[in-house]
């Protein structure tokens, strides 16, 4: 979707629908040692397919103005909050789904925010 929107482009007929499906071979599924790589690679399949659709979103934020831009944040656990070298200021990490993202960032700037970076996800491993 986001790619199509970047370029311009319109979905014209759907060709083919597919799924992902990691198929393991009984024989290598009982060595220990291989058993491990597929476990291994059915993780990161899974957390390719988690980050569909979501986004990362870091900003700073003065100490005074963080509860009201947490207020504005929807997070896939909690927002991850660092001290930055000004003890007055703070970074804050967190996941969101990508079609909010264009609704809360005015909010968040609303809210004192400052430095907002979005930035795309490749894995979710959780």
């Amino acid at each position: 979707g986001s790619s199509l929107r970047a370029n311009n482009l319109r979905i014209v007929e759907t060709v083919l629908e597919s799924n992902t499906q990691l198929i393991a071979n009984r024989e290598a599924w009982r060595e220990p040692w291989k058993r491990q790589k597929i476990e291994d690679i059915r993780m990161l399949l899974e957390g390719a397919i988690n980050a569909l659709g979501k986004v990362g979103l870091m900003l700073n934020v003065e100490r005074r103005n963080l509860d009201r831009v947490l207020e504005t944040l929807p997070a896939l656990k909690k927002p991850t909050i660092s001290p930055l070298s000004d003890p007055d200021w703070l970074a804050v990490n967190t996941i969101l789904d990508e079609s909010t993202v264009r609704r809360i960032i005015p909010r968040l700037k609303e809210a004192g925010a400052q430095g907002i970076v979005e930035y795309p996800l490749n894995k979710i491993v959780m």
